[in-house]
């Protein structure tokens, strides 16, 4: 065990114990998918953006709204960020995010036709959009492969010892070198899933955890 409680294990071991993972996950979530709610690719971004220190449930509430005043990007680079505050105003940190909003989709509109780029790299010159953002989206809107990663997939790579790297970049790179590529997406969502409402941050739920045969965390 090393000063974390992580077992010494090599890469193939801990390979073969992310597959198994992997095969727990496949049976606990088999549709596992984002939670925030939207129809489009402009609206997951949206939501995205919006989800920053923020729960998928705050955003989920006030996005229905938000879309109806403003359902494309023509609509909201045509707004000010005043008149977005409203509709965002229970969201933390709302005004920041009402400016970066009217200030993304005004780039959408002059630099890619209205349309989200398919590239990570565009993606990421937009305001507001980080690596985990631009990941999320292209893997939930688009299918491109990547695990990005939030504080509930951070979380549970630590305790599984996956990766005890604290730069999220360099988690998710840890996590694609141990499952395949074709499941990335998947395993995203399915640990994001199971940090939410299995493996809580003050208090695992080990005894109904399907990951735990697997997990050198495991309370009892």
């Amino acid at each position: 065990m090393n000063s974390v409680g992580c077992p010494k294990e090599g890469q193939r071991e801990k390979k073969a114990r992310a597959w198994a993972i992997l095969k727990a996950l496949k049976a606990a979530y088999p549709g596992a998918k984002t939670e925030l709610k939207h129809s489009n690719p402009f609206q997951l971004l949206v939501a995205t953006v919006l989800s920053a220190q923020a729960t998928d449930k705050s955003v989920n509430e006030a996005t229905p709204a938000l879309f109806a005043r403003f359902p494309d990007p023509q609509a909201l680079a045509e707004a000010t960020p005043e008149e977005v505050e409203p509709y965002i105003r229970r969201i933390g940190l709302y005004r920041t995010k009402a400016k970066n909003l009217v200030a993304l989709a005004r780039r959408l509109v002059e630099e890619h036709g209205g349309e989200v780029p398919r590239d990570k790299r565009a993606l990421m010159k937009l305001p507001g959009v980080g690596w985990k953002t631009a990941t999320v989206v292209l893997g939930a809107a688009f299918g491109v492969p990547g695990i990005a990663v939030d504080t509930h997939v951070a979380r549970l790579a630590r305790r599984l010892c996956l990766s005890l790297a604290k730069a999220p970049e360099r988690v998710g790179a840890e996590l694609e070198a141990l499952f395949p590529k074709e499941e990335w997406v998947f395993v995203h969502h399915a640990l994001v899933l199971h940090g939410r409402y299995v493996c809580l941050a003050r208090k695992p739920r080990c005894g109904v955890c399907s990951l735990a045969p697997y997990c050198p965390s495991r309370q009892g």
